[in-house]
């Protein structure tokens, strides 16, 4: 069916996933600081502005779809006598291309979706290759930030709790040791007063071995205390860029799956060889089209023919031919276009809830504080306009 045809396949909400196991790092501390305070709302101002983005991409895909519908509601309103017409150009047009295309067919590498996809993105698909592979790397070099961002948050994790454990064992070695020391020294001064016995010298080991033991359960109790302190301010500091590359990866992820969606590939290398294998096919398609002087005239016939009707995009209907034939099949073009707008249009949908929730935790914060940072309304402002158009 062309380049309308999607893959139908269900595909889990990244940003919902992720969104869901964020940490956040602001706490009842931190809102007293104004500099962490200002700093985590230039944060969200930042999210804003790549949803915002991508929001934009979706509006434009939005029309561009609806324009299509909008050419196939005309189509199939056209009076018996137009119809026929279209009709009758368009089984010319296949006719004549399946005889100059039978000595290609056993050579033929791509579907006639495919080439159909690649005939209409062709000035801009070099480009888009190269996004692809851009967004291709970013991804998997955001990945690789994750994974050990969240290493190092497991790790001194552990080593928190490892410390807390040591803590207790260390509790539990000096009310020990204190419970021997005030039974050795009583049984010291049994000997001293009652046996009249001289003590004097284990009474100085006793007491030099209890200072030597104190000191050192002292000591390692307060080195602990302050490394578990420097865990949690460096494992809070993980999260914090765990958060931020996990929105990241969830952008370019997004990106990565919808040009792989919209061209039917499974990464940038696939599509570079389709792209290659369409290229060399429209070398062997213009060879023999320059000697087609028939089908070249009734193509000049469909799209004078199609240009009356002030269609949205009238080329692609040389790709669509048996649609102008066959109702079932523009019935069937109908239904994945709209299908991928209301796709598009969830999409929408969720990312104008995230700007709003976003922008709603940003106006609560400023209003908590009692504090207009204008760079920040600046950013809301052009949010608000970029939303609106």
């Amino acid at each position: 069916m062309g380049f309308f045809r999607r893959k139908k396949k269900e595909k889990k909400n990244i940003a919902r996933v992720l969104s869901a196991v964020t940490e956040d790092v602001l706490g009842e501390k931190d809102r007293k600081d104004a500099k962490k305070v200002h700093h985590y709302v230039l944060g969200h101002c930042e999210q804003i502005i790549q949803t915002a983005k991508a929001l934009e991409r979706e509006k434009q895909e939005y029309r561009t779809l609806t324009s299509y519908l909008t050419d196939v509601q005309t189509l199939e309103n056209l009076s018996e006598k137009e119809a026929k017409e279209l009709r009758d150009t368009a089984n010319s047009i296949i006719t004549l291309t399946q005889s100059r295309e039978d000595y290609l067919h056993s050579a033929k590498k791509l579907t006639e979706s495919q080439f159909a996809q690649m005939q209409r993105d062709e000035d801009v698909l070099a480009d888009a290759i190269k996004t692809l592979q851009t967004n291709e790397a970013y991804q998997s070099a955001v990945k690789r930030d994750m994974n050990y961002l969240e290493g190092e948050k497991v790790e001194w994790t552990y080593y928190h709790q490892e410390l807390q454990d040591e803590q207790k064992i260390l509790r539990i070695v000096s009310y020990v040791a204190f419970g021997v020391f005030a039974l050795v020294l009583g049984a010291l001064m049994i000997m001293l007063f009652v046996m009249d016995m001289d003590v004097l010298i284990l009474f100085a080991v006793l007491l030099f071995t209890a200072a030597v033991l104190g000191s050192f359960l002292l000591l390692r109790m307060q080195n602990n205390a302050r490394e578990m302190k420097r865990a949690n301010v460096n494992r809070n500091h993980a999260i914090s860029l765990l958060n931020k590359a996990k929105i990241k990866y969830v952008h370019s992820t997004n990106a990565v799956d919808y040009a792989c969606e919209k061209y039917h590939v499974h990464n940038s290398y696939e599509l570079t060889y389709l792209w290659e294998l369409y290229m060399e096919a429209v070398r062997e398609l213009e060879k023999y089209q320059r000697n087609s002087e028939d089908l070249e005239y009734f193509t000049g016939r469909l799209l004078r023919l199609l240009r009356k009707y002030h269609l949205y995009d009238v080329q692609i209907w040389q790709n669509q031919l048996h649609a102008l034939i066959d109702k079932r099949e523009m019935v069937e073009i109908k239904h994945e276009l709209l299908e991928r707008r209301q796709k598009v249009r969830a999409q929408m949908e969720y990312d104008l809830d995230v700007v709003d929730e976003q922008r709603e935790e940003i106006e609560n914060l400023m209003k908590e504080f009692h504090e207009e940072i204008p760079e920040v309304r600046e950013i809301l402002n052009s949010v608000e306009r970029l939303i609106k158009s």
